[in-house]
């Protein structure tokens, strides 16, 4: 790091990934500030430094016995053990030393008491909430919120006839030529842990699987005009069922509420859709299967005049971006899910369904929001064009 480039960070204060400290002398305090920042996303610590900004500067004699004091509590005091940077940078007030702490890959990290530090804003704070520390353990891929037993359903919720035209199909054999109770059977497939269904077996298998995971639905609205605070609707509806019941009924929802294009053929003519159904199939089938399902939220699908939203629960997992998803990196977040995924749904779990979206129909944003803890895909909608010229979205929608 360069001189330049350390005023300009301290010029911009603290954030989430960049806290300015003095000194430190208390290795717990050291390993609170560490392990926050591996729980979170990684960042810097600039020793050295007031609060406001203002360089103290250290001596040689603080430096060295600060790196020590680093390489002690990264390696004692942080657990897992960690391995940070140092970089001792110049600056006209003094030295500061800069500790680079890296998102870490073993989440949760916790300090030698068994506290579990995160970052909030600028500050950290103890991870209390079970669903926040479900998410650390699963950002390490210690557990999975699909294989999550479902209080109250058993094998004996299962939708029988569903289930065993689903096995034939994909075994060629009868579950009753297995012989092997269904509790064992469903246990094998790993859909039941505990003797209860897990997430995945109630959302896949179940009779009615949001009575006991009611928030685990699509909400979705179609507007009249470009706004969500706007109470006029077309339509509403709050789908809910087996996942590919909800799949098959979000597409229609979407076809219905969106415009057929007649192009170049004739007045009687259906005409083709807007946009194509593979921009769909893909988002839906993505927000059902790699939603994070520790969160208790539905999913959204908002249809808009200009564009449609949908809406998934939980941000990218781990060290995924917008830009290595473009790229046609993948990673699965509820594995059994996927697995039976693609059986059931358009599903290949090889993160080429993206790349052939965008190829189809490029005029799509994808929203990584890690703050509101959600994962947005915003489709606009092609204008309309008339024999007179482009008319207004809005007209066109109640026309």
């Amino acid at each position: 790091m360069e001189t330049t480039e350390l005023i300009d960070i301290l010029s911009r204060g603290e954030d989430s990934r960049h806290q300015f400290k003095e000194d430190f002398n208390n290795p717990d305090a050291l390993a609170g500030e560490m392990v926050a920042f591996c729980n979170t996303a990684g960042g810097q610590l600039f020793i050295g430094v007031r609060d406001d900004g203002a360089v103290r500067g250290l001596s040689g004699a603080n430096v060295a016995r600060l790196n020590q004091l680093i390489a002690n509590v990264a390696s004692q005091g942080v657990v897992p053990a960690i391995n940070p940077q140092t970089q001792n940078v110049a600056h006209p007030s003094g030295m500061v030393l800069v500790v680079t702490i890296a998102d870490g890959i073993n989440k949760p990290y916790m300090d030698k008491n068994g506290v579990i530090w995160v970052k909030s804003g600028a500050d950290k704070r103890r991870a209390t909430s079970r669903e926040e520390i479900q998410r650390l353990f699963q950002q390490a891929g210690l557990v999975h919120a699909d294989e999550t037993p479902v209080q109250g359903l058993g094998a004996g919720d299962v939708d029988l006839p569903y289930f065993e035209a689903f096995f034939q199909n994909q075994f060629g054999q009868a579950t009753a030529d297995q012989n092997l109770p269904l509790p064992q059977l469903l246990s094998n497939m790993n859909l039941v842990n505990s003797e209860r269904l897990n997430i995945a077996g109630a959302l896949l298998f179940a009779k009615t699987p949001q009575y006991h995971l009611p928030a685990f639905i699509v909400k979705a609205v179609a507007f009249v005009g470009s706004q969500i605070e706007d109470e006029r609707y077309l339509d509403s509806r709050d789908i809910s069922g087996k996942l590919a019941d909800v799949f098959q009924q979000t597409l229609g929802f979407l076809r219905a509420n969106t415009r057929a294009v007649q192009g170049e053929q004739g007045f009687n003519s259906q005409g083709s859709a807007e946009i194509p159904s593979i921009v769909w199939e893909e988002l839906v089938v993505n927000a059902l299967i790699h939603r994070d399902y520790f969160v208790s939220a539905p999913v959204r699908v908002l249809v808009f005049s200009d564009r449609v939203e949908i809406i998934s629960p939980g941000h990218l997992p781990n060290n995924l971006t917008i830009e290595n998803i473009k790229a046609g990196n993948s990673n699965i977040r509820n594995p059994i899910l996927a697995s039976f995924a693609a059986k059931l749904l358009p599903y290949r779990g090889l993160g080429s369904g993206l790349l052939r979206t965008l190829r189809a129909y490029p005029a799509i944003e994808l929203v990584d929001d890690r703050k509101g803890n959600l994962f947005k895909a915003i489709v606009a909608r092609p204008k309309v064009v008339s024999r007179d010229g482009l008319i207004p979205l809005d007209e066109a929608r109640t026309a």
